[in-house]
């Protein structure tokens, strides 16, 4: 792609990687040259809080709003009842109202620490997509908005294709879901103005279903821009990691965690990362993303000292640099540390060590506990555990316990 961008926006997705397609690069470029965008992304309330795969389109509303431009947050506590079915082997649990208001609550507090909400031309704005979905009439919606939907179209969108090539259902209401991807970008470009939504590139077949419907139904120039759906250097989708999804809230991760997580980054993702996922300039992105041998740890610490300062602040990072240093040099305790706090009671009959592993996390299940200490892969107080069944008693948590699964996880637990 040799497009050479007017606007801000469009030379920082270009030059730092987020940019996977658009929909008409110089009819987007021109529109950002001449004035504010307000441009959405849509997040469902699946959980409680966003994990770091969402990070990458939490990073384009952050630099929207520092080139000059409107972010729309669009929560789905409309569309979350239906479950987008893309690139999906079965359909999603449904989840209450309640469950879903719940989440929604959650996430807000991620995006609090990466883009500025108020009234202003180019402050954010945290939407729900319920406010129109929940009031439309079926028979008014079929025939003022299901009539400008081909299903011939709609089949061969490869989100849905993928689904039915390999003969695995597809529910109507999944199939649904597009429709009303589509019919939220129409509200928001009535409501709001907004002329971009953007999205993973698993998003574009919903996308250009949005593009086209509100063309047709408001005649209104508005425009799609996909990033690349990101994955590791070793092939693996980002976001998870052994121990399970690395949330973006502190009551579900720990910035410790969050931190050490990109701290463990593969060498050869470095540089992509910091120029995705930091900001810092692309000539020091490509400085430190050339580093070998030992001196790239430094970059990696660097990593994740400037994304965890974007998610948690700057005291956190720091102290996750911390507790590594005081964890990994010294081979101390650290005061960061993820702990489990048990009451009394809980130890009054004793606890087991396998046990201990489970509750803080280090181990999913006794089965996976034990089999960790098998291996040679457990320590308590940096000694090599060797009995899953070894007992402890209030007597032995005088002091708080270090527990050490493999080389770089660990956990305290105390008692309360």
């Amino acid at each position: 792609m040799t497009y050479h961008p007017k606007s801000d926006f469009m030379r920082v997705m270009m030059e730092r990687g987020f940019l996977a397609d658009c929909t008409d690069y110089q009819g987007l470029d021109e529109a950002l040259a001449k004035g504010v965008v307000p441009a959405y992304i849509g997040f469902d309330a699946t959980a409680k809080s966003l994990h770091v795969g969402s990070l990458i389109q939490i990073m384009m509303l952050r630099w929207l709003q520092k080139t000059g431009h409107k972010p729309l947050v669009l929560m789905g506590g409309g569309t979350t009842k239906v479950g987008d079915p893309s690139f999906r082997a079965e359909e999603r649990p449904l989840l209450t109202p309640a469950q879903i208001d719940d989440n929604i609550a959650g996430i807000k507090r991620v995006f609090a620490a990466y883009v500025t909400f108020g009234e202003g031309a180019t402050d954010a704005l945290m939407l729900n997509n319920a406010e129109w979905l929940d009031e439309l009439n079926y028979l008014d919606f079929l025939r003022d908005i299901g009539r400008h939907f081909s299903v011939n179209r709609m089949l061969s969108f490869e989100s849905v294709k993928s689904r039915l090539d390999r003969e695995q259902s597809l529910s109507f209401l999944e199939f649904n879901y597009m429709i009303l991807q589509a019919y939220d970008f129409l509200e928001l470009n009535r409501r709001y103005g907004c002329l971009l939504q953007m999205g993973g590139s698993d998003q574009w077949g919903n996308i250009v279903n949005g593009i086209d419907l509100t063309r047709r139904v408001l005649d209104a120039e508005i425009y799609g821009l996909t990033s690349p759906l990101l994955t590791t250097s070793d092939g693996k989708k980002m976001g998870k990691s052994q121990s399970g999804a690395i949330w973006l809230n502190s009551d579900m991760l720990s910035p410790y965690e969050f931190w050490q997580f990109w701290r463990n980054t593969t060498d050869a993702d470095v540089g992509r990362f910091l120029k995705l996922y930091t900001e810092l300039p692309i000539e020091e992105c490509d400085r430190l993303g050339a580093l070998e041998g030992s001196e790239i740890n430094q970059a990696k610490i660097v990593l994740a000292n400037e994304v965890t300062k974007l998610a948690h602040g700057a005291e956190a990072a720091t102290a996750a640099e911390a507790t590594a240093r005081e964890v990994f040099e010294k081979g101390g305790v650290g005061d960061d540390l993820p702990t489990l706090t048990l009451s009394a009671g809980d130890v009054a009959d004793g606890i087991s060590l396998a046990q201990l592993f489970v509750r803080s996390g280090l181990a999913k299940s006794g089965k996976d506990a034990k089999r960790l200490i098998a291996e040679g892969g457990a320590r308590v107080n940096d000694d090599l555990a060797t009995d899953a069944g070894q007992i402890f008693g209030a007597g032995d948590f005088a002091d708080a316990v270090k527990l050490t699964a493999g080389k770089k996880r660990h956990a305290l637990v105390v008692i309360g």
